[in-house]
């Protein structure tokens, strides 16, 4: 099996700014991976380790299925106001969770996870580790920074 491709930023080699793998995606045709990965994995055919990656938080979240599953909500928001989760940033939470505690980075949040996941169970621990997580990456966003992986880290440790 080929390795997974490094999920680090991508540079451009003309510009100083990072580019995430899905930047050039949009916001419909993410929310189309979602759902064509879990009909591919309910269908029983191959995945890419990705799709199996996405299959299975989506299999941890049924509550979530339909949303996903609908095509309008491709373009649909998901405002806190309406009181309503948004099951894409949700799932897509997770997912990058997952790949933070697979890789230990930042280092130390494996270790977290284990110790949270000893009492709660890995999901729940999940549950408690994604709050801190979508705080990081919004206070980021709002300054127009990197994440601060040292305060990020203490959040954690406070669980």
């Amino acid at each position: 099996m080929p390795a997974l491709p490094d999920p680090a930023l991508v540079r451009i080699p003309t510009q100083d700014t990072g580019v995430s793998l899905f930047a050039e995606q949009g916001r419909a045709r993410l929310r189309a991976h979602y759902r064509d990965a879990w009909r591919r994995w309910c269908a029983g055919e191959l995945l890419s380790p990705l799709d199996a990656q996405i299959a299975a938080v989506m299999a941890d979240h049924p509550e979530y299925r339909d949303a996903v599953l609908c095509e309008s909500s491709a373009e649909r928001d998901f405002p806190i106001s309406a009181g309503s989760a948004n099951p894409f940033l949700h799932l897509g939470l997770h997912l990058a969770l997952r790949e933070q505690i697979a890789t230990d980075r930042p280092a130390g949040i494996a270790q977290i996870h284990r110790r949270l996941a000893a009492s709660l169970g890995a999901h729940a621990a999940e549950h408690r580790m994604i709050e801190p997580l979508a705080e990081m990456l919004w206070e980021a966003q709002r300054a127009g920074q990197l994440a601060d992986e040292q305060a990020y880290l203490a959040r954690l440790r406070r669980l």
